[in-house]
């Protein structure tokens, strides 16, 4: 899962990167700090494999992994190339899911690109530079369809589909708000369009804000309201809290979130937002050499989650012998939930469910 941390210069998106990767990317007090994208690789926390790591005693244990990658700064015509804006915007056509930091707090030290705090046009300036970049990839293609409509008329759904996507872009609504049949979505993906990039708005308060209360805060129920209307994520985070516990050993790190009343991470909230706004679960697979957790898409079957681990799985599958995970950490062992009847076998139609044990069987 590759997600691209994006929004205005001087919002927080660095120190947000810095905290959830420890990675040192620069986060300094003017726009364009960022021109390359930093990349930051963190692992997915699963308190499963920690459980099962300690049952198991692995040689290795391998978590899930999520790719963060610090997009520079967008401004006012980055679509026509201010700011380096074409070479941003084609790093977001990369990703998966867009991580859109929104600035939910006043700060005299810190200067704003646009002079004062006001997420809703903040979100307006990104989201209209994305648009205003699809226009003219739509444009384009709807001139190449129109001339090999000429020859084939096979091509007259897909002009149907890409004129009603250029109609919402002109009425300012971003193509992920937008509703699809199957068939129109399959037109879509082949676009690969900024506005149809899953979003989740990160409303970044101040440590004042964020002790208070988010719901209190008056910037992040308006991300909140957008986010509602877009049928995009919502996450209210402090970034400046969240360096401060990155480094922290995991009992002080408790600590420090049990006083604010939380039990996770921002980070871990984040991950676990992306996981549903993107569709994926994790199974899991255990033994002596390793514990490890493979990310999935919901309604993979066996057969292509096998894949996951290797081609030759998928290619001679024979069966999944699936335990869930709390039958066999009740167990204690593979071998006794196999014997109280709890390992199921399972064939190639079976659909993947999060937290499966899984071995498969393969013959190649």
């Amino acid at each position: 899962m590759k997600l691209g941390i994006v929004g205005l210069p001087n919002v927080g998106k660095s120190t947000l990167f810095n905290a959830i990767t420890r990675a040192g990317a620069a986060a300094a007090n003017y726009p364009f700090c960022t021109i390359e994208p930093n990349v930051g690789v963190v692992p997915v926390p699963d308190k499963r494999i920690d459980v099962l790591t300690e049952i198991f005693m692995p040689k290795k244990t391998t978590y899930a992994t999520v790719e963060f990658v610090d997009i520079a700064g967008l401004v006012r015509g980055a679509s026509k190339g201010e700011g380096l804006g074409n070479k941003f915007l084609s790093h977001i056509r990369g990703v998966d899911a867009v991580v859109h930091v929104v600035r939910c707090f006043g700060s005299s030290d810190i200067v704003h690109v646009e002079g004062s705090v006001n997420p809703q046009r903040d979100i307006e300036v990104i989201n209209i530079e994305l648009a205003l970049a699809d226009m003219e990839m739509v444009d384009r293609r709807i001139d190449k369809t129109k001339k090999m409509l000429k020859g084939d008329k096979g091509f007259a759904f897909e002009l149907e589909v890409l004129e009603k996507i250029r109609g919402a872009l002109d009425e300012g609504k971003p193509v992920r708000a937008l509703d699809f049949t199957e068939e129109e979505q399959e037109v879509v993906k082949d676009i690969d369009l900024l506005s149809a990039k899953p979003v989740i708005y990160v409303a970044n308060l101040s440590e004042e804000d964020f002790a208070a209360g988010i719901e209190n805060n008056p910037h992040y129920l308006k991300v909140k309201e957008i986010a509602a209307r877009e049928g995009a994520e919502v996450l209210g985070i402090c970034a400046e809290f969240e360096a401060q516990i990155s480094d922290m050993d995991p009992e002080e790190k408790k600590g420090f979130l049990a006083d604010l009343g939380l039990e996770e991470s921002g980070l871990d909230r984040l991950i676990k937002t992306c996981y549903r706004l993107l569709g994926l679960i994790s199974f899991l697979t255990c033994g002596p050499d390793e514990v490890r957790a493979w990310t999935i898409t919901e309604g993979t079957k066996a057969p292509a989650a096998a894949g996951k681990i290797h081609s030759d799985f998928e290619r001679g599958f024979i069966r999944a012998e699936v335990v869930a995970f709390e039958d066999l950490v009740a167990c204690g062992s593979m071998s006794a939930a196999r014997e109280k009847g709890l390992v199921r076998s399972e064939g190639r139609d079976y659909v993947m469910k999060d937290g499966d044990v899984v071995l498969f069987r393969f013959n190649v």
